[in-house]
């Protein structure tokens, strides 16, 4: 299974940092290519709850559903996209000065099949598209997060 995470320290509380992460309908102040996130149903930040994800690149744009599959206040907030092809999510841990956080971006086993359903002959060249982008945008959404975080709750930045 292919992983990719990054983290960094963040200048406010676990609880407060929860609180803008697990709000889907910012996401797209901080994600490099997802655009909008919105609650399906006016859902809300639990396990089991859905959202829908609009994603640019410059060759494309699309769409995904995704399920909450861990919501808990101050320690993780994470979902599942698809039928469960990827696994993205955010571990809070209290840290000296603040609070760290690391992202993480998953394949999940189904993850395979699908990109050959979906690309057949591409499906590799496309997952390695997606390993690629999870690499380079994790660091970048971090530091985005970082900077609201820190705007927010009227802290200097953490370096």
């Amino acid at each position: 299974m292919t992983r990719q995470s990054g983290s960094v320290l963040v200048t406010c509380s676990p609880e407060a940092l929860y609180a803008l992460v697990s709000d889907v309908t910012r996401t797209g102040e901080w994600s490099p290519i997802c655009e909008a996130c919105w609650w399906d149903e006016g859902d809300g930040p639990r396990v089991g709850a859905h959202f829908t994800g609009r994603n640019v690149t410059p060759s494309r744009t699309w769409e995904t559903r995704c399920e909450v599959v861990a919501a808990e206040p101050g320690r993780e907030f994470a979902w599942v996209v698809g039928e469960s092809i990827v696994r993205w999510g955010y571990l809070l841990e209290p840290a000296e000065g603040g609070t760290r956080l690391t992202e993480t971006w998953e394949l999940q086993p189904g993850a395979p099949g699908f990109f050959l359903r979906k690309w057949g002959e591409q499906a590799e060249a496309q997952l390695a598209e997606r390993t690629e982008a999870a690499r380079a945008g994790i660091p970048v959404t971090l530091a985005a997060i970082q900077a609201v975080a820190e705007r927010e709750a009227g802290a200097a930045p953490a370096h």
